[in-house]
């Protein structure tokens, strides 16, 4: 699907695709978080009736609720069709020293080659989560590496 960006000086981007029932849908991400979301009249391109308007913490919680599951399918299927490649999922437990420890913490990327690409935490998916993110007793980290590289991971986060 191609997205086509748009720049709108003074008021920020414009983000326009086609969907699969030929609708031309846009997103206008403006300058101040805000982002207004819009469906284009079929018979005039350049008339669009705005649908709804997401502040900068809806468009968040929004973009989380469509985008991590999605994550997490595409490296399954990546996983799948990449020769030793694998995902997995590892459950932090209370008795592991990184709870109410700050992600980052962990190195493990640098320790075992396996790269963090969200954790769950209850209903909440934190997808791509930052080094400063405060682990807890019960996350789950969905993890990308080798099989190797997740079950030393594993290890780590355990002791």
């Amino acid at each position: 699907m191609d997205v086509h960006e748009v720049l709108l000086p003074g008021v920020g981007l414009r983000y326009e695709f086609t969907n699969h029932d030929g609708e031309r849908i846009g997103v206008v991400a403006q300058r101040s978080g805000d982002f207004e979301i819009m469906i284009y009249d079929g018979d005039d391109p350049d008339e669009a009736r705005p649908l709804f308007r997401l502040n900068e913490e809806e468009a968040e919680a929004l973009a989380q609720i469509l985008g991590a599951p999605r994550i997490v399918e595409r490296f399954a299927d990546l996983s799948r069709e990449v020769p030793g490649l694998a995902s997995g999922r590892i459950r932090l437990q209370e008795a592991s020293a990184y709870v109410n420890h700050p992600l980052g913490q962990t190195r493990a990327r640098t320790r075992t080659g396996v790269s963090i690409v969200a954790v769950v935490r209850g209903e909440e998916v934190i997808a791509s989560p930052g080094p400063q993110l405060v682990l807890r007793a019960g996350d789950v980290l969905v993890v990308i590496g080798t099989d190797m590289g997740i079950a030393g991971l594993a290890r780590i986060l355990e002791s």
